[in-house]
């Protein structure tokens, strides 16, 4: 996914009130950004280090920048969840998730289960495969990374969902959008959200398949780039 227009770099100065963040342009320039990442973006905020955000000459925002890449160390980092989804579909579409090939139509934001949507469903003839995408930013060292970094009742529910797909005959899969460019694994984050984890488990025990592709990050575009291990 390339950024047009491209993409303005600077420094992180502080997130607050969650949907808000300071960026200090390269230009000098102090702005306001829209952060659209609902978690706790732990190990992601680094005061000074290098941030790069897009801008919008949409006249009805009330932020005209968002923020969409953090760098911690040498990792960069894509923080925009939402725009991630975009990220994993045209991955799907060059083929890059070979586990996903051989489907002739692709549908996004699919209504289902209990007042849910699916990220991506994907169908060929009668087969029909559920895909739930997971953006995954926390490094908890060694280049390892987990989800999620927050409790989250919703994601858990994503999983339960999956498991009944899995149940009604229908493919369920869960890819992690691995949005850490120095990640090497990824895994349940047990410590913050023991319930995620134990549910990401029962799923895995009965069919849902997991996935995790990393994804490769420059002020310029991101890409999905290469399968890594989901470890339980």
């Amino acid at each position: 996914m390339k950024f047009d227009p491209p993409l303005l770099p600077g420094k992180f100065v502080r997130r607050y009130k969650r949907f808000f963040a300071d960026i200090e342009l390269d230009s000098g320039e102090l702005v306001v950004a829209h952060c659209p990442n609902t978690g706790s973006m732990k190990t992601c905020l680094e005061p000074g280090s290098p941030a790069w955000v897009s801008p919008s000459d949409n006249p009805k925002r009330k932020l005209k920048f968002t923020w969409e890449i953090a760098q911690v160390g040498t990792a960069k980092i894509y923080v925009n969840p939402v725009a991630a989804n975009a990220v994993v579909v045209e991955g799907i579409e060059r083929g890059v998730v070979t586990e996903l090939s051989g489907y002739s139509e692709l549908k996004r934001e699919v209504k289902y289960g209990q007042n849910s949507r699916i990220d991506v469903v994907l169908s060929s003839g009668k087969k029909r495969c559920y895909v739930e995408v997971k953006n995954v930013t926390l490094d908890v060292g060694g280049q390892r990374t987990t989800f999620p970094d927050s409790v989250s009742v919703r994601a858990t529910k994503h999983v339960e969902e999956l498991i009944r797909v899995k149940q009604s005959g229908d493919r369920a899969v869960l890819l992690f959008c691995v949005s850490r460019s120095n990640a090497i694994s990824v895994g349940p984050a047990d410590d913050i959200d023991p319930v995620y984890g134990e549910a990401l488990r029962r799923a895995a025990k009965q069919g849902v398949e997991l996935l995790a592709y990393r994804v490769s990050i420059t002020p310029k575009r991101v890409l999905l780039q290469k399968s890594i291990p989901v470890i339980l």
